[in-house]
């Protein structure tokens, strides 16, 4: 069975909020044979990253970049997994309350660096949530289909 692996920061309701829309997209019932892990970001063990197929990662727009717990997330497993998991698919989201920019960046350069393969367009945007949530579902349930057996 593959798994996917969702790391994500969430740290207030309306970000919960999103990371459930995309984790209702990833356990459709439609989807099988995928295991969906789901990890808080300072939870995240180099263990999960080399058992997993795929990774969806989420976090929020902080002072112009990745959040630090996403941050700590990768300067954790960055070394122990880079080789391993080279060419793995991947995607994410991003919520910014005003810019996205320099987090954008921050994941293209992390994930460039981990070699993993951008597997759906990212999700990332700013200001309110809700008109959001169905193209978070989307992007959980296209994760998911692209690691189906």
């Amino acid at each position: 069975m593959a798994r996917l692996l969702i790391v994500q920061h969430c740290p207030t309701p309306r970000l919960t909020e999103l990371a459930d829309a995309v984790l209702a997209g990833a356990t459709d019932p439609d989807i099988s044979g995928v295991e969906v892990v789901v990890r808080p970001a300072l939870e995240a063990t180099i263990d999960d990253v080399l058992a997993a197929d795929g990774f969806l990662l989420g976090t929020s727009a902080n002072l112009g970049y990745i959040s630090g717990a996403l941050k700590h997330f990768f300067d954790s497993v960055y070394n122990d997994v880079r080789e391993p998991t080279a060419k793995r698919p991947f995607s994410y989201w991003i919520r910014g309350g005003y810019d996205t920019i320099g987090a954008e960046r921050a994941m293209e350069s992390i994930t460039t660096g981990l070699q993993w393969s951008l597997a759906a367009p990212p999700l990332v945007f700013t200001g309110e949530i809700e008109s959001h949530l169905d193209a978070a579902t989307e992007l959980g349930a296209t994760m998911a289909a692209l690691l189906m057996d």
